[in-house]
């Protein structure tokens, strides 16, 4: 549903008639005064400013409705703001192509899109002039190759309306392994909130370690336990950016984020001490 939603919107988003293509992408991103509202009537987001280096984590977290996942949208051109300013190595994200400004970034959505097609062919979505051998290492490194291979058909194992039923934590892998094939230097990640179980859990965290790294990397955090060794963890509100700094930094504050973290783990105080 989201993904049609997208197609619906797209064709408001204006390319400029002298765009230049986005090449040779070290990856900063900065919003400036940024405001945006989807029916110009209540503010989804107001006045944001947030600096994010190039190759560096930073993790969206806060209630939900407070626009974590409308900020990381706004990167790719999904909607345009009404004011303010989204800059990529400096220059507005408006001046570059919307097709090179999409080319440049990865995003892993928690509701996976896979289409009626071979399993390559999903792959492959990432990068379209993938080789066999590229779309293989890309699913190895998204722990994707043992399960694809336990299918009698492999790689061309048909998936959608009649063909192979894939799990929560497998299509996951196979949307993470587009990403590795397509190999942008920006990346945005929508943690999944679907419960997978333990083993499915860490071949996914471990996964998405891999493909964060030497990237500029947006998580939206649903589970706080996932984004401990971010660079810096944004707490996001109704009111705007609330809080920022890294785990033990927000901790300490004792603050919007600290309770957050406590509520979600007063369950889990063993696990944590094993840690």
């Amino acid at each position: 549903e989201r993904f049609l939603e997208i197609l619906k919107i797209e064709p408001e988003v204006k390319e400029m008639e002298n765009a230049i293509e986005l090449r040779n992408v070290r990856g900063d991103i900065e919003f400036r005064n940024v405001t945006f509202s989807y029916d110009n009537n209540k503010y989804v987001l107001s006045n944001i400013n947030l600096k994010i280096p190039a190759g560096k984590t930073v993790a969206i977290v806060g209630p939900s409705g407070a626009g974590k996942t409308t900020l990381c949208h706004l990167i790719p051109r999904f909607y345009d703001i009404q004011n303010g300013e989204i800059l990529i190595d400096g220059r507005d994200i408006r001046d570059y192509t919307i097709r090179s400004l999409r080319k440049n970034i990865g995003l892993v959505q928690q509701d996976v899109f896979l289409f009626t097609g071979t399993i390559k062919d999903n792959i492959m979505y990432g990068k379209l002039d993938a080789t066999f051998p590229e779309i293989v290492e890309a699913a190895k490194k998204a722990h994707a190759h043992e399960f694809i291979m336990s299918f009698p058909d492999g790689y061309d194992t048909y998936i959608g309306e009649r063909g192979v039923k894939l799990s929560g934590g497998q299509k996951q892998r196979i949307s993470i392994a587009r990403v590795f094939l397509k190999d942008p230097p920006i990346l945005i990640l929508d943690e999944a909130t679907s419960s997978l179980d333990t083993q499915t859990e860490l071949l996914i965290q471990e996964a998405i370690k891999e493909l964060t790294k030497g990237r500029t990397t947006l998580i939206i955090a649903h589970r706080l336990s996932t984004i401990k060794n971010a660079d810096e963890i944004i707490v996001i509100t109704e009111r705007g950016i609330e809080e920022r700094g890294t785990h033990e930094e927000l901790l300490l504050l004792n603050g919007i984020y600290a309770n957050l973290y406590r509520a979600q783990f007063k369950d889990f105080v063993i696990d944590e001490r094993i840690d």
